[in-house]
């Protein structure tokens, strides 16, 4: 499966489980919160109808009731409608408002102001008669006190009575209280006949029946009528949740997320192929092949290890060919010397002699010596030199040096030196160490005229040993410095080869002491001489190497 496909299936995976949880989510939420929306609308319909009951209880009539229902729109922000059975307007917070009505929505809820019919549970019929008889009474005659109450210009109060019929109360004067009281008291012929009506109801087949239509007629009179009230208009569409809508929504999340995941990949896998693309080039040959780098994310980083890569391959097969040309160019010269005069000996133009066997033995030994460092750079390259370390004593080692190259040193006019004060123990191969310091001093010898002086000094600098080893030569010029330790590299080819010299043993010496974990370096002035700083690690415990 490509990489491409593999980005394409888990963003969509992922895209998809994500928009079913959100649906899920928002459809379960939403649901709730409807739930509450519908519950508080069914509050606000029964808050407003109790109201509007209340006012027709109070008041035996609608009249007055526009402010009421203006005040109920504004409180719970709706549209209130009142009309009476026939369709005749009442009362509208819309035409209230100085607005258009607009037209209603759902079904109406009825607005009762009359007083329930009581329940009929007494075992007798003439029990029942007897109970609907009284309340018929009862409210008849609060009404009347109510009305008689008004035009006597006290305030009316009502509360609650038994089987739901209000009982009204006057705070005014009480001989006016009292006045209204009796005048509006029933006479005995009503309330005979009131009596006679429901116990006429008794010689009926089903009295229940007939008690509840006596009871609707005679109420109706003083009550207010009944009205239907509308909530709402049609344009106020009630919030309804689509789970069309969500799936709609889900999808086109999933299509952004498609697009998007297409374009990652595309970005993505362009730079890939790229780099593949230079990969094969590279690898059939073209070293010198390199990917253009934008960006700075892990993709432009790795471009630019590719290029890297690329860089070092090329750089090590320009150091290969190098390296053939100068090993070419340093046997050519030690090997036309023998044909010629392994030549003229067989042509008879030059007679055997001991001076001659012996140019013949040095050029032998130039080879040898050439061949010997060739492999030991080799070896210490590929880090399989083999190194017998043990605790080496700096300052011993440094005297051991300066007594084996004493002599020549002498021979040659020069007052070879050692300063090391000190024990100054390292963890190495004594034989490689000696090996390094050697050739350094033998480099020293060959470039102090007589009557200069090398010295090697060993000091401590925290927890590093400081080897110098310093001249007064004539020195090397700066732009020669940076490659001192290359390769076949000599300030003076034909002194350093008449020397013997193979240009390997700096090289070498750099090689050595990177693998004992120290660090070389170099400074000259011309004129005045060459300092070499060699560095290593101090241990007295060969534990810890």
């Amino acid at each position: 499966m490509s990489f491409r496909l593999r980005v394409l299936l888990l963003t969509a995976f992922l895209v998809l489980t994500s928009s079913a949880a959100t649906a899920w989510l928002t459809l379960r939420q939403a649901n709730r919160q409807l739930t509450d929306t519908v519950a508080a609308g069914q509050r606000e319909v029964t808050a407003i109808t109790g109201r509007l009951t209340g006012y027709g209880l109070a008041h035996g009539s609608w009249d007055g009731v526009e402010r009421s229902v203006a005040d109920l729109s504004g409180e719970f922000g709706q549209r209130i409608r009142l009309v009476t059975e026939d369709g005749l307007v009442v009362a509208d917070s819309d035409l209230l408002s100085g607005r258009q009505a607009r037209a209603v929505a759902g079904e109406p809820t009825v607005v009762d102001p009359r007083p329930p019919m009581p329940e009929l549970t007494l075992p007798t019929a003439s029990a029942r008669a007897g109970l609907i008889g009284r309340t018929i009474t009862a409210y008849r005659d609060g009404w009347a006190f109510a009305d008689c109450l008004a035009q006597a210009g006290a305030e009316v109060r009502q509360r609650p009575g038994a089987d739901g019929v209000p009982v009204f109360d006057g705070d005014g004067a009480a001989a006016v209280v009292t006045a209204c009281r009796e005048r509006t008291r029933s006479s005995t012929e009503q309330a005979r006949a009131a009596g006679r009506e429901a116990y006429a109801c008794t010689e009926t087949g089903d009295d229940h029946t007939c008690l509840r239509t006596l009871f609707a007629r005679q109420v109706a009179t003083p009550a207010a009528e009944p009205l239907r009230l509308y909530i709402g208009a049609r344009d106020e569409v009630p919030y309804r949740l689509s789970g069309g809508s969500i799936a709609l929504v889900a999808g086109a999340v999933v299509l952004v997320a498609t697009g998007t995941a297409l374009l990652l990949t595309r970005r993505v896998l362009r730079p890939i192929s790229a780099l593949t693309t230079a990969a094969r080039r590279l690898g059939a040959g073209a070293r010198s092949e390199r990917v253009a780098i934008t960006g700075r994310d892990e993709l432009t980083e790795l471009g630019r290890t590719f290029n890297h890569m690329a860089a070092s391959l090329d750089q090590s097969e320009r150091q290969q060919r190098q390296l053939i040309a100068d090993i070419a160019h340093e046997l050519r010269t030690p090997l036309q010397n023998l044909r010629g005069y392994l030549e003229a000996l067989a042509d008879g133009v030059l007679e055997p002699d001991p001076e001659l066997f012996a140019s013949l033995h040095e050029e032998a030994l130039l080879h040898q010596r050439i061949i010997d460092d060739l492999q030991d750079l080799a070896l210490a390259e590929a880090g399989v030199l083999t190194y017998h370390r043990g605790v080496v004593d700096l300052a011993e080692l440094a005297e051991t040096c300066r007594t084996a190259h004493g002599a020549v040193a002498e021979a040659a006019g020069l007052d070879l030196t050692v300063d090391a004060p000190a024990e100054m123990p390292v963890y190495a191969d004594p034989d490689r160490l000696r090996q390094v310091f050697g050739n350094l001093i033998r480099n020293a010898i060959a470039a102090t005229p007589p009557n200069g002086r090398i010295r090697l000094e060993v000091a401590g600098a925290g927890d590093r040993a400081v080897v110098r080893i310093s001249d007064t030569g004539k020195g090397i010029a700066e732009t020669d410095l940076p490659h001192v330790f290359d390769r076949f590299w000599r300030a003076d080819a034909a002194r350093r080869r008449g020397a013997g010299g193979s240009g390997l043993g700096l090289a070498i010496v750099s090689q050595i002491i990177a693998d004992h974990g120290g660090t070389i370096s170099v400074t000259s002035e011309i004129g005045r001489g060459t300092t070499f700083t060699v560095t290593l690690p101090v241990s007295s415990d060969p534990g810890r190497r």
